[in-house]
């Protein structure tokens, strides 16, 4: 690990201010996953912004009925909050389904929407990566592809967003609020939150580079059954190859959110209007444009199965 400065923001406006002034700076609150690339050298910062003491620890109700979840709330706090837990099933169980007990007491709500992807060329800096080395090539476009995406990808990445939050997060129409160096503030849709590589893998997300989350709002439950669904090559502490979170009404429409098969949460809002005719329809529609790899061209079908397993897994709980 190379050597950096490190301090205490006092506010969300002085960290944000102070990013911009250093722009070699991270944030830093749980680490659990900068720490990790900075002893790889994979992310090298000059400077860290400890934003711990910020306050931003909270989940509080909104005007409009639903719930703002302050950036540093903690994952395991949020799985086991008693309104998650009853009005948004779909988002506690996902953080259930990720990492292990120990990440998630330390890993925080903004951390978890910032992680970078796990791709085996991004975290090995022998090899060529766009997203950790604009220009050098993606090693996985003819390399091994097992773990990354069958959709949304460029010639340039097919990374894949490594989250399950991130995909609950999605099919709820969460919005995540920032700060700006200047104090400015802006609230963002998270189906624009993240970005598809396109020319520019190296950006995974639409932030500035001094730009902080402080908190997301999830908008009034819209009931439902809430169902996440993980496949995984080993039953816990290992990122989805395929993962469904799925909101489904009595009458059989709902919402659903794919994980593991692109470089961001995989929605389509079009495809859900055939949630009433089966899996297969949605599917179908979903992941018209898909291009695998030989290497996971298996995703595809695992992502039918998938859905179905969830939709059969939401029949069996609904009363």
């Amino acid at each position: 690990m190379k050597a950096f400065s490190y301090e205490r923001a006092a506010t969300p406006e002085a960290a944000a201010a102070a990013r911009a002034r250093t722009p070699d700076a991270r944030f830093i609150a749980g680490g659990t996953n900068l720490l990790d690339l900075m002893k790889l050298q994979v992310e090298t910062p000059a400077h860290l912004i400890d934003i711990n003491g910020l306050g931003l620890d909270r989940i509080e109700p909104t005007e409009g009925g639903g719930l703002r979840i302050g950036a540093l709330v903690r994952n395991t706090d949020l799985a086991a909050d008693a309104r998650v837990r009853r009005d948004y099933g779909v988002l506690s169980r996902a953080l259930l389904a990720g990492a292990s007990g120990q990440l998630r007491n330390k890993a925080t709500t903004a951390g978890n929407l910032l992680q970078r992807t796990r791709c085996p060329y991004f975290y090995d800096t022998a090899l060529p990566c766009n997203k950790r080395e604009p220009g050098s090539g993606c090693g996985a476009l003819q390399g091994y592809s097992r773990q990354l995406a069958v959709v949304g990808g460029s010639e340039h990445c097919i990374a894949t967003h490594p989250g399950d939050m991130s995909v609950a997060l999605r099919v709820l129409d969460a919005t995540v609020e920032t700060v700006q160096a200047g104090g400015g503030r802006r609230t963002i849709p998270i189906a624009d939150f993240h970005r598809l590589p396109g020319n520019t893998p190296e950006r995974d997300t639409v932030l500035a580079p001094a730009e902080l989350i402080t908190s997301v709002t999830l908008p009034a439950p819209v009931g439902g059954t809430h169902v996440y669904r993980k496949v995984r090559d080993r039953a816990s502490y290992a990122f989805a190859l395929v993962s469904v979170a799925a909101i489904v009404q009595p009458d059989g429409t709902g919402h659903v959110a794919f994980g593991g098969v692109a470089p961001k949460p995989w929605r389509m809002e079009a495809a859900e209007a055939e949630l009433p005719n089966g899996p297969y329809a949605v599917t179908e529609r979903l992941f018209a444009d898909a291009d695998p790899r030989p290497d996971n061209a298996f995703k595809l079908p695992l992502a039918q199965r998938t859905l179905a397993a969830a939709l059969a897994d939401a029949k069996e709980m609904q009363p």
